[in-house]
């Protein structure tokens, strides 16, 4: 891995401290239940491996920004995490400074833009299976944001609102593209 790649996936591994530290600012939580957490929630944003999660939680705790407890009973293992005030001290740290980099990665894309050599019927198929996926995300996401519309009393729920609306006009964007974009290639084809 070349220097470049190597610190990018510093600045990588330094933002899933602050993923864990965030999902554990609300409540304690073991490794399991902050993997899932960021399958359902939080993955229309962002995403953790158990690779990534277990060793950031090892980092933490040694750091003291993060106790563990063990909550194990009837013969399950369960380690439970908590964050310290210490912790939350370096979550709002985080929380103030700017933004280093906001990215789009698409495979969908990358496959189109070289897509020259499957033409345009491997585009097509492309383009429908994204904008099936975008179609089931956008009722998840809807449905996140009715049940969140009932408590933006609660400040949380408030930031959680905000970023669902983002994917909601997101998705909603996608799938004016793909329409175009299959519009467009049925224009191609008919000359």
């Amino acid at each position: 891995m070349d220097l470049e790649g190597a610190s990018k996936g510093m600045a990588n591994t330094k933002k899933m401290d602050y993923v864990l530290l965030g999902l554990l600012s609300h409540e304690s939580m073991t490794g399991y239940e902050m993997k899932k957490r960021l399958d359902t929630t939080l993955r229309f944003f962002w995403g953790g491996s158990y690779g990534s999660i277990y060793p950031t939680l090892n980092q933490l705790e040694k750091e003291g920004k993060v106790t563990k407890e063990d909550t194990s009973s009837n013969g399950r293992e369960k380690i439970s995490y908590s964050i310290t005030e210490y912790g939350r001290e370096s979550l709002r740290d985080w929380l103030r400074k700017p933004v280093e980099k906001d990215e789009l990665r698409y495979e969908t894309l990358l496959k189109l833009f070289f897509g020259n050599e499957t033409g345009m019927e491997g585009a097509k198929e492309h383009i429908e299976r994204f904008e099936e996926k975008c179609k089931g995300e956008l009722v998840v996401l809807n449905m996140f944001a009715e049940n969140l519309a009932q408590y933006l009393e609660d400040d949380t729920h408030k930031h959680y609102y905000l970023t669902v609306k983002f994917g909601i006009k997101t998705y909603e964007s996608y799938l004016e593209w793909c329409k175009e974009a299959k519009e467009q290639i049925k224009e191609w084809e008919g000359k």
